[in-house]
């Protein structure tokens, strides 16, 4: 056995000496073709989904995306070759192996027994076309090998030298972009000639910072792949697409920079980077397992709807999950959930209420308290408590569902609630409760609520889910340390103590400046509006202008008929709403100021 691995060892030494003199030079050629090859990949993926090529153009298209697989199975072995030190390199990106092992695998028994996989998948799901069934699975496999390629691009922005907040921002600056020049695209729609631009850009924004206005009907205005664009955008701007950066470079082991790392402490409430880096992989493994789950249960829980076939029944299942796990509120039913024959399946609604209570509680507390390490942990130790964070946002999201709760069913009982029994009623007011916190989902008439229901709901709207979460709003935490300083002051307490632990005042700065951000933006978009919008009335502007920036996406009806500079207000408000006011001050500003001094004090009358 030990002379067998001593060959093995020589035969890999004099192979390291052969290839050694090439290895910078084919490595260079090897970085230069991968990079080709995305390009290619990302412009086939392009004109494949945007122009929905026939005939001769989709064979050639195909033909593509197998040249763009081979190029990169292909680079992949260069690179495995060239590694030396050859099972590290496996190890370390173990996942592209493997990946690259299917589409090796699935290319030589389709070249060998004529796509018979292809075609079971086909039948599998009862599906209508094979070529384009075809065309689909391709496209995402391609998607995957991109974005392989793209996250470990990603890993080299370390070297960049930019400011973690402005990083943050120019992120969701970026998919929004991206988002908007696939939604303009001929074949994501079913409007003659494309979306327009202004529109594009409005629903590109929406889904992206996960707010859910709309100012086309999502159900028949998109075809499947502008509804598939869609929910990418919801993914991706829910949990972040620096959170999607940093997971895949560290995924694939190729680390991620100090200045990818400034950001994860400040969003995912840890102390330190090597916690942030394991709890970062946690949440994305969790959040996926969650939506998963919310799938399964959004299948098993549809009445009242006929479905075409069981391929379309697991797509609506699918947007539903990610959209209220994210908080995102896009339906693609024309009228919501108050669509005729869902607005009556109350075990449904009751499945997406809790989907999106838990995307409203924060990552954190969401791996506090569903991790099997913290479970396993609570167990064994039933004494632990949750952290201090965790508390807030659960105790906070329980009294805000209750005051919700009643004060809907107590203010819509002789008016939206009238035809329901009581169980149905209060049912119906729970999920309204839970999602005016960012969801954005409806089942009742919005446009027929009672005013004192509008400004009820637009209280917590502006209030929104945790910190660190795919909500919106200033957030629970924020709220509860500025009624928790309130109190401690009109008690003349020099100190503010929460849970037996001392909150630095810089923590109340920062929520006072949250808040007044958010009260800054709500006012001066209601000014704008006021004026851009003369004939629409005030209640209503301004339902959609707390909507707007508390990223819910609920509306009183009046979105589709903004004027363009109507459209224009709501999209910055959303974008601000999303990025978070006081991460965007922070990223307008070149530098933090060091107080290394202390003048003297005085006594300043306020009130």
């Amino acid at each position: 056995m030990k002379l067998k691995r001593l060959n093995k060892d020589l035969i890999s030494e004099r192979l390291n000496k052969t290839l050694y003199g090439s290895r910078t030079i084919v490595l260079v050629i090897t970085r230069i073709v991968m990079t080709l090859a995305t390009l290619a990949g990302l412009s086939l993926l392009a004109y494949g989904y945007g122009f929905n090529p026939q005939g001769k153009n989709l064979q050639q298209l195909l033909q593509g995306i197998d040249t763009i697989f081979g190029v990169f199975v292909v680079t992949y072995l260069v690179r495995w070759l060239y590694a030396f030190r050859r099972t590290n390199f496996l190890r370390s990106t173990r996942f592209e192996g493997i990946f690259m092992g299917i589409i090796l695998l699935n290319g030589l028994i389709n070249a060998l027994f004529d796509n018979f996989l292809m075609m079971a998948l086909f039948r599998l799901f009862e599906l209508e076309s094979y070529d384009q069934f075809y065309e689909e699975f391709i496209g995402i496999a391609l998607f995957v090998v991109l974005a392989l390629e793209l996250g470990r691009f990603g890993s080299q922005l370390r070297f960049i030298k930019i400011n973690p907040s402005i990083a943050f921002v120019l992120s969701f600056i970026l998919i929004i972009i991206i988002g908007t020049g696939l939604l303009i695209l001929p074949a994501m729609t079913t409007a003659p000639g494309g979306m327009p631009l202004i529109d594009a850009l409005f629903t590109a924004v929406s889904a992206s910072c996960v707010t859910g206005l709309i100012v086309v009907d999502t159900a028949t205005y998109f075809t499947f792949r502008g509804q598939m664009v869609i929910l990418l955008l919801i993914q991706i701007g829910g949990l972040g697409i620096v959170t999607f950066a940093t997971f895949f470079a560290s995924f694939l082991r190729a680390g991620a920079g100090f200045k990818q790392r400034d950001l994860i402490p400040d969003y995912l409430d840890t102390e330190t980077i090597s916690s942030a880096r394991r709890l970062l992989r946690q949440i994305v493994f969790l959040t996926f397992a969650i939506e998963f789950g919310a799938f399964l249960l959004i299948y098993f829980t549809w009445s009242g709807f006929e479905f075409a076939n069981i391929g379309e029944k697991m797509f609506y299942s699918a947007f539903h999950a990610i959209s209220a796990f994210c908080n995102a509120g896009f339906s693609i039913f024309t009228a919501g959930l108050y669509e005729p024959g869902i607005r009556e399946a109350y075990l449904l609604h009751g499945v997406i209420a809790l989907t999106l209570i838990v995307g409203s509680l924060g990552f954190s507390p969401v791996q506090d308290i569903f991790s099997p390490s913290r479970l396993r942990d609570r167990l064994a130790h039933p004494w632990k408590e949750w952290r201090l964070s965790t508390k807030i946002s659960v105790n906070v999201a329980a009294v805000l569902l209750v005051v919700g709760t009643l004060g809907f069913f107590l203010l819509e009982r002789n008016n939206t609630l009238d035809s329901l029994n009581l169980s149905e009623s209060l049912i119906t007011s729970f999920f309204q409760s839970a999602t005016t916190r960012t969801a954005g989902f409806n089942t009742v008439d919005f446009a027929a609520l009672a005013t004192p229901t509008l400004i009820l709901i637009m209280t917590l709207m502006f209030i929104g889910g945790a910190s660190g979460s795919t909500a919106g709003g200033i957030k629970t935490s924020t709220f509860y340390v500025i009624i928790a300083s309130v109190l401690a002051t009109s008690q003349r307490k020099s100190k503010l103590f929460i849970g037996n632990r001392y909150i630095p005042t810089e923590v109340i700065y920062k929520s006072l400046s949250i808040f007044f951000y958010g009260i800054a933006i709500v006012l001066i978009g209601l000014f704008c509006l006021s004026i851009t919008e003369p004939d629409t009335d005030i209640l209503d502007l301004t339902f959609e202008q707390v909507s707007a920036f508390g990223t819910v996406g609920l509306s009183t009806g009046i979105t589709a008929s903004l004027s363009t500079a109507g459209k224009v207000i709501i999209i910055l408000t959303m974008f601000l709403g999303r990025v978070g006011t006081l991460t965007f001050a922070v990223a307008l500003s070149r530098r933090q100021s060091k107080e290394n001094f202390k003048l003297p004090s005085n006594n300043l009358m306020v009130g």
